[in-house]
């Protein structure tokens, strides 16, 4: 009875129509239909071709552009990136939404920005260091508003990427774009507990630990801070997975008495 009251519960989402045109656009760009550094349709074009509103081809461009797999020019138009990672940037797009890639993506940023923050702390000029406070106060502003945290929190993270003088570490925060940040208000994974007040409180100590270590200079301080507020984030999303899950249990069970 549980069993097939589950089986009922599940409900086939009905794709936007932005994402069929995204789907469209990256499987001609997978195919090399449209080659690197070529432009693509104009917005008419595509919204002739797809048979849908201006704001929905927007919509469908913005999407591949935050995927790293096109590029649009000012006065230009749009074109397909050159950038080396494009493919990179394609596998991260194919994974969609699930849940368990959060995880998956707080495991890469563990591999990349425990050195990344180490180095910072001993390579940055001022320049650098300014725009990491820069992001870090830009983060306690847009909390104060309750505004989404989530583009300041990556420019921090990226700003310290940029410190460390080697463009490869920036390159592969770029690639993840906002799956970068899971708990951003606008990420597939936002929860109501990710953008309360208390949560990203939490979230701000964990990045004045990082940022007092590279003012000092201390990279092994550093590399701490920033294992520490990763490794938190990974613990932090299991927990939501484990009360979605709960949840849900729970949920099924009182639909099976009804």
């Amino acid at each position: 009875m549980a069993s097939d009251t589950a089986t009922s519960l599940k409900v086939e989402r009905k794709p936007k129509l932005s994402e069929t045109v995204v789907a469209a656009l990256r499987k001609q760009l997978h195919a090399g239909e449209i080659q690197p550094g070529q432009k693509l349709p104009t917005e008419g074009q595509l919204t002739e071709t797809f048979g849908v509103s201006r704001t929905v081809v927007r919509e469908a461009l913005a999407k591949l552009a935050a995927d790293g797999l096109v590029e649009p020019r000012q006065g230009a138009g749009v074109f397909a990136t050159e950038h080396i990672s494009t493919m990179f940037g394609a596998l991260a797009a194919d994974m969609g939404a699930k849940d368990s890639i959060a995880l998956n993506v707080l495991e890469v940023r563990l591999a990349i920005e425990i050195e990344s923050a180490g180095l910072a702390a001993v390579r940055r000029n001022a320049a650098q260091e300014a725009a990491i406070q820069e992001a870090f106060f830009e983060f306690e502003r847009l909390l104060l508003n309750s505004e989404p945290t989530g583009p300041a929190d990556l420019a921090f993270h990226r700003a310290i990427a940029s410190a460390t003088n080697n463009p490869f570490y920036v390159e592969m925060l770029d690639v993840l774009g906002r799956r970068a940040i899971p708990c951003d208000v606008t990420s597939p994974w936002s929860t109501e507990l990710a953008q309360s007040d208390v949560y990203q409180r939490g979230l701000q100590r964990e990045h004045l630990a990082i940022l007092n270590a590279i003012t000092a200079g201390d990279a092994e301080v550093a590399r701490e801070a920033m294992r520490a507020h990763l490794s938190a984030s990974q613990q932090r999303y299991r927990e939501r997975l484990h009360a979605r899950q709960v949840f849900y249990a729970d949920s099924v069970k009182a639909a099976a008495t009804e």
